[in-house]
């Protein structure tokens, strides 16, 4: 939904999204931001024209549980977990790639 996307207006349409994993994935966006900010201290965010090149989703560590069921049987319930990756990138390296 936001890749490709200068990350302010990322930031407003995941504030703004009625679905349930924007609240993460904003979270996540502004941790990014921090860490860009923190490796280039003498550049500002304004100017520097990022936007958000990449997000991915892979599965992650599956936990297997045990349900107990009628007649002293068990079900087995997988537990889901995923790994969200996101990358930025400023508009002028974007645009070099493609």
């Amino acid at each position: 939904m936001v890749r490709g996307m200068e990350v302010n207006r990322a930031l407003d349409v995941l504030k703004f999204s009625s679905k349930e994993s924007s609240r993460r994935l904003e979270k996540l966006v502004m941790s990014a931001i921090a860490n860009w900010q923190a490796k280039n201290e003498g550049s500002r965010l304004e100017e520097s024209n990022l936007v958000v090149k990449t997000i991915s989703v892979d599965s992650g560590r599956i936990l297997k549980r045990l349900m107990p069921a009628p007649q002293g049987r068990a079900h087995r319930i997988k537990k889901r977990s995923n790994h969200v990756t996101v990358s930025l990138g400023s508009l002028t390296q974007v645009n070099e790639t493609e």
